[in-house]
C-alpha cells in the first residue's frame, strides 16, 4: 500500500474528491474509488477490464511480459521441478512444503479420494449422453449433501477439510463422468499411484485387463494440472468469489465456478481448438482458413492463438509445447491428420507475418487440446479436466476471501438505461 493521492474534479460538485492510490508487490497501481459512492457516483467498467475486485496474495500475471507466478514462483520452474500436489500445497499455504509437510499433505489427500457410495447412484439420474460438464456441476454441488460435517466456513479446520476433499475427489468424479458417458463400470481410486497416475487409471482401466501407468503420459497430465491450477481473477474464479461472498458452502461455490468455466470463451477453448482442426480438415486447407481469419467480415476465428491477458507469449504454452511433442512421440500419433494440421498451424504461427504482427502466438489451450487428444481423452472431457485442475485455485481464492476479516457480500452496480418511472396501465387500456 502507499499514501499517494489523486484529486478528481467532478462537474456539478463544488469540491474535489480525494482518492488513494494503492501499490501492490507487483503490477499496476490501483485507485481506491470507494469514496465516490458517498458522492452518489459509481464507475462504469464493462467486463471489469480495469477494476481490481479484490486484494490477493495468490497469483500474479504480467500479460505484457508473459509472466505467471504462483505465490511468487514462475510457472516454468514449477512445471519443470514440482508436481501437482506440491503446487496445491503451495497455493493453499503460501510456501513450498518441507518433505514432512508434503508427505502429510499427500496422505491427507489420499484419505479423501473415494466418494460416498450413494454418489454412484446419483449418476443414474443423468442421461447417458449428458455432457460431462453438466454432470460435474451437479455432482460437485451435491457433495455438500454428503459431506455436511465440515461446512462451517467460520472455522479454519472446516475450510481445510473441505479443500482437501475437493482436491482429492475431483479426479474421482471426473473419471466417473467419463465412465458413465461411455457405459463402463466406475473404477475405484488406487492410492499407491500418484495423483496423475490415479486419474489416468480411473479413466482408462477396465476390470478385464491389467493396467500399467505410462510415466510420460502421467507427467504430461501432471503438467496440465499444474498449468491450469490458477490464473488470477478470471471469470470462473471471480464467480467462485462472488458466490462465496454470500456465505455459501464451498461445494456450491466450486460448482458455480465449474458452470462459469464451461463457456467456450473460458474453459471450453481447448475443446474449440479440436473443433477448429476438424473444420479445417486437411493441411492443404490451412492457407484458405488463414485468409478467412484475416477477413474481419468472416465469422471464422482461429482458436488457441493469442490471449486476452497475455500480449506476449503465454508462458504456459512454452511448457505445454514441449510436453505436447513428448506425448506425440510417446504415443506414435505424429501421423494423425488432426495433429498434422495442428503442427502446420503452429509453424504458421511462429513464422507467418500475420501471426507475428498480431501477436497470435499459440496459447496453452492450443497445445493442451492436442495433448489431451493424443492421450486418448475425448473432446467433451477437456473442460472437465480443466475444472479438476482449477479446483485448488478456486478453493484457495475462496478461503482467502472468507478468512479475510470483515469480508462483504459482492454487490456490483450498474448503469441503468431502461424506462423512467411510469404508471401501471389497466389491461383494457393497453
Amino acid at each position: 500500500m502507499s499514501d499517494k493521492k489523486v484529486l478528481l474534479e467532478i462537474p456539478n460538485l463544488d469540491e474535489k474528491v480525494e482518492l488513494s492510490i494503492h501499490s501492490g508487490t507487483l503490477g499496476q497501481e490501483v485507485v481506491d474509488i470507494a469514496p465516490l459512492a458517498k458522492k452518489g457516483l459509481f464507475t462504469f467498467d464493462p467486463g471489469f477490464v480495469a477494476t481490481a475486485s479484490c486484494e490477493s496474495k495468490i497469483t500474479f500475471i504480467d500479460g505484457e511480459n508473459g509472466i505467471l507466478l504462483y505465490r511468487g514462483y514462475p510457472i516454468e520452474q514449477l512445471a519443470e521441478k514440482s508436481d501437482y500436489l506440491e503446487v496445491c500445497y503451495l497455493l493453499m499455504n503460501g510456501e513450498l512444503p518441507s518433505p514432512e509437510q508434503k508427505q502429510k499433505f499427500t496422505r491427507q489427500i489420499l484419505n479423501h479420494t473415494m466418494v460416498h457410495e450413494q454418489i454412484h447412484k446419483f449418476f443414474t439420474g443423468f442421461r447417458r449422453d449428458a455432457h460431462p460438464m453438466s454432470v460435474m456441476v451437479g455432482t460437485v454441488g451435491a457433495l455438500s449433501s454428503f459431506y455436511h460435517d465440515a461446512l462451517d466456513i467460520t472455522q479454519p479446520e472446516h475450510r481445510e477439510i473441505a479443500a482437501l476433499r475437493l482436491i482429492a475427489k475431483m479426479p474421482t468424479l471426473a473419471a466417473m463422468c467419463y465412465k458413465y458417458y461411455i457405459g463402463q463400470p466406475f473404477t475405484y481410486p488406487q492410492n499407491d499411484l500418484s495423483y496423475s497416475e490415479n486419474f489416468l487409471y480411473m479413466m482408462f482401466s477396465v476390470p478385464s485387463e491389467k493396467w500399467q501407468p505410462n510415466p510420460v503420459l502421467a507427467k504430461a497430465m501432471d503438467r496440465i494440472f499444474i498449468l491450469h491450477a490458477d490464473h488470477e481473477q478470471n471469470a470462473s474464479t471471480s464467480t467462485v468469489r462472488l458466490a462465496g461472498s454470500s456465505g455459501a458452502n464451498p461445494f456450491a461455490c466450486i460448482a458455480s465456478g465449474i458452470a462459469a468455466l464451461w463457456g467456450p470463451a473460458h474453459g471450453g477453448a481447448n475443446e474449440a481448438v479440436l473443433d477448429m482442426l476438424m473444420e479445417i480438415g486437411d493441411v492443404k486447407n490451412i492457407p484458405k482458413y488463414i485468409e478467412k481469419a484475416r477477413d474481419r467480415n468472416d465469422p471464422f476465428r482461429l482458436m488457441g492463438f493469442g490471449h486476452r491477458v497475455y500480449k506476449n507469449y503465454d508462458p504456459r504454452a512454452k511448457v505445454m509445447r514441449e510436453t505436447c511433442h513428448e506425448v506425440l512421440k510417446e504415443v506414435g500419433k505424429t501421423n494423425d491428420p488432426l495433429l498434422e494440421i495442428a503442427l502446420e498451424l503452429e509453424r504458421y504461427a511462429l513464422e507467418d507475418e500475420y501471426f507475428i504482427e498480431k501477436k497470435l502466438y499459440p496459447n496453452v489451450d492450443f497445445y493442451s487440446g492436442i495433448t489431451l487428444n493424443a492421450i486418448g481423452i475425448p473432446v467433451n472431457m477437456f473442460t472437465v479436466i480443466f475444472a479438476l485442475a482449477r479446483a485448488v485455485g478456486w478453493v484457495t481464492h475462496w478461503n482467502e476471501m472468507v478468512s479475510t476479516p470483515g469480508f462483504r457480500i459482492g454487490r456490483p452496480r450498474q448503469l441503468y438505461t431502461g424506462h423512467d418511472q411510469r404508471d401501471y396501465i389497466d389491461e383494457n387500456n393497453r
